[in-house]
């Protein structure tokens, strides 16, 4: 407690000090002393111009202290520091989102969830805890996401928002909510194909373009089926000429894989000049990893004359399983193989393309038969059993 001479005022229990205000001059500090539970207790009200502080108003601050209708400065320090203690264990959504991120560093798609969870999911959970969300807040996320949004990016923010959830649960951070936060279903499951014409003229298209590696990026897809970030992610020690196959490192599966390298992707790929300062079969700027081609694979698809709802490079891929699955000559469990998917679902899509092939095949053995019976000889000699 202060050692300077204490004065009275007109209210019991109120006294003050002289200190030291604002620009050097003096001022009243106020002090306020009452019992409470058997205890006395001497505190600081406040300063006369800094606070505003008056004998009245300390001695309703001292009423209301003996009343418990607010707390003693030492209790008050006591609680808001248990309380900053508490803040800083509380494993809300946005410190689950960031140590989910500090966690998955190399995770596939990263940068896009960040955008989707700056966007849509920060401004409403980033400082709630998950067992403090109820149903009708995953509601009004979907609902206010259906309103503006394709149903697709309502799926993929629920799921998004389920992802941070469960990770913060399973690393034991967190409760999880008293539900199960649903994720809507989407069916779009598009399977692009183009006509024989239609290929004619994407193949023209790509001849005629100017840019070295957009062309060349198309007729990869074209040709093996691979993936826009495979194709971006390749490096020429992923290619072995010598027994024909292609590593795929890091896939949508998870697994590294395998695929052949036919001679069509072989023509292109020997058609590339390797440069000095890269390993990447299509280097972006510096010779680092590409990470976009938008512009130069979307000129061509126009200039082809390609529909705009075709996705230049994944729309590649499926007409490249297309052309596969409706020969008849691919059965789905290599056709899963030769695209890398994890599971035979996956595949499933390109199935009705392979059952029409195998239709097609069955009639021409009715064919074969109905015309032998439109050109039946004549006379039919019956052998019969003589005994």
């Amino acid at each position: 407690m202060p050692t300077k001479k204490r004065n009275k005022t007109k209210y019991p229990g109120v006294y003050w000090i002289e200190g030291a205000g604002p620009n050097g001059k003096s001022e009243r500090i106020y002090y306020i002393m009452y019992r409470k539970n058997g205890k006395l207790i001497e505190e600081k009200a406040g300063r006369q111009y800094q606070d505003d502080m008056t004998p009245a108003r300390a001695a309703r601050l001292r009423a209301e202290r003996m009343e418990g209708k607010d707390l003693p400065n030492k209790a008050r320090r006591e609680l808001e520091k248990k309380r900053k203690e508490a803040e800083a264990n509380k494993w809300t959504i946005g410190r689950l989102w960031e140590e989910y991120k500090r966690q998955r560093p190399d995770l596939k798609g990263l940068r896009t969830d960040e955008s989707r969870y700056q966007r849509y999911l920060k401004p409403l959970f980033d400082n709630r805890e998950p067992k403090d969300l109820v149903p009708l807040d995953i509601d009004r996320l979907r609902v206010g996401l259906l309103k503006k949004r394709k149903p697709g990016t309502a799926k993929n923010v629920l799921e998004l928002l389920r992802r941070i959830v469960n990770f913060g649960v399973e690393k034991q951070l967190c409760k999880g909510p008293g539900f199960r936060i649903k994720v809507p279903g989407v069916n779009n499951k598009k399977t692009e194909d183009l006509t024989p014409e239609q290929l004619q003229r994407l193949l023209e298209a790509i001849k005629e373009d100017p840019h070295d590696q957009a062309g060349k990026i198309m007729l990869m897809a074209l040709y093996t089926g691979m993936r826009r970030g495979e194709l971006f992610r390749l490096k020429w020690e992923d290619i072995d000429f010598d027994r024909g196959f292609i590593h795929i490192r890091n896939p949508k599966g998870g697994i590294d894989q395998t695929i052949p390298l036919n001679e069509a992707a072989r023509n292109v790929l020997s058609s590339i000049l390797q440069a000095d300062d890269s390993p990447y079969v299509f280097p972006g700027r510096n010779g680092g990893q590409r990470t976009d081609i938008h512009h130069q694979v979307n000129r061509i698809k126009e200039r082809a004359g390609l529909s705009k709802d075709f996705r230049a490079l994944h729309g590649l891929r499926h007409v490249y399983a297309s052309m596969l699955a409706s020969s008849g000559k691919v059965d789905m469990y290599t056709l899963q193989k030769l695209l890398t998917h994890k599971s035979p679902q996956m595949t499933q899509r390109y199935a009705h393309l392979r059952d029409e092939a195998l239709k097609n095949a069955s009639n021409v053995a009715a064919e074969i038969i109905n015309g032998l019976i439109k050109h039946k000889p004549e006379k039919v000699i019956s052998i019969t059993d003589s005994n």
